[in-house]
């Protein structure tokens, strides 16, 4: 489960086994998970966090989506 990024306190990655699904990036911070969708930034799974934090998870995928898309794209080609 390769980490692309740690910031904030959440940790941001994808499984291995992530590759029938379209890009996503995985968020784990305060005991919870969320998944967003790299393509069109959407939330894919919101998990228990607070919306202040959503927001700011959101916030760092749209700063790091190529970097993201990238890493997706070298992990699984």
């Amino acid at each position: 489960m390769p980490t692309l990024l740690i910031e904030a306190g959440f940790r941001f990655h994808f499984f291995s086994g992530d590759w029938n699904e379209p890009p996503h990036v995985h968020v784990e911070g305060k005991g919870t998970q969320a998944k967003v969708w790299l393509r069109d930034l959407r939330i894919a799974k919101r998990g228990g966090f607070s919306e202040p934090d959503m927001r700011r998870i959101m916030t760092i995928v749209e700063e790091h989506q190529g970097q993201f898309l990238e890493a997706w794209n070298d992990f699984f080609a």
